[in-house]
């Protein structure tokens, strides 16, 4: 495990300078934790330009080439063994991923979130109102959204409600078609059933004179017959 985090710091461009690698027991899986200081033995500042995606371009490099895994997501998390603020966070995670898939906006999310006990601030874009990041706070702990998952920055929360409030119209307005065709056909089958129904009344309109003429005579002959 050491050789592949001295590998990992290496291809990271972490290196000549201070650091830890420490295993940690939190999961069962088997894995470490590495802190390093960003100013290197001589003073000058490690980069970490786009560390979050050359590290994930590292991981997967090493994991074909040790033959290793990747760790479960956020859903196989043991809560139970979690410490704070780690479970706090954790609960915000399960907080937020539940109420975003069934708010339309951001009203909505900030009132189902104060029902968990969840705060929510907005971070601005310097004087201006042009909200930029969005910091949830609970159980005296706070976290960027970008923090508590990729996904849950604010940029990304906002878009996810928009795209629901766009579903819910659509899903309204298939639902309003659906009605008026419902109601056009029945409206049709409506006027059908009338007007064949009338049609059932017009019986002596519709036989020729001398037909109903028989028909009648013989009526009458049948009843002669009964008196005698």
């Amino acid at each position: 495990m050491t050789k592949v985090a001295h590998e990992y710091m290496e291809k990271m461009g972490i290196k000549d300078t201070q650091y830890i690698i420490g295993r940690h027991f939190d999961k069962e899986h088997p894995h470490v934790h590495i802190a390093f200081n960003r100013i290197d033995n001589n003073g000058k500042t490690i980069s970490d330009r786009n560390d979050q995606f050359r590290s994930e371009k590292m991981c997967k490099e090493l994991t074909a080439k040790y033959g290793l895994y990747f760790a479960g997501g956020k859903e196989k998390v043991k809560e139970y063994r979690l410490k704070e603020p780690d479970k706090t966070k954790y609960e915000i995670y399960q907080a937020l991923k539940a109420e975003i898939a069934r708010c339309r906006d951001w009203t909505t999310l900030l009132s189902h979130l104060k029902e968990q006990d969840i705060d929510v601030r907005f971070k601005y874009k310097g004087n201006s109102q042009d909200v930029q990041g969005v910091i949830f706070e609970k159980n005296g702990y706070h976290f960027n959204g970008s923090k508590v998952d990729r996904s849950f920055s604010y940029s990304k929360i906002d878009f996810a409600l928009q795209q629901n409030n766009r579903e819910h119209d659509q899903q309204m307005q298939e639902t309003t078609n659906l009605i008026s065709n419902i109601a056009d056909v029945t409206s049709e089958i409506t006027n059908d059933l009338i007007e064949g129904g009338l049609g059932l009344f017009q019986t002596h309109g519709t036989v020729p004179a001398e037909v109903y003429n028989t028909l009648d005579k013989k009526k009458k002959k049948k009843k002669r017959k009964i008196h005698l």
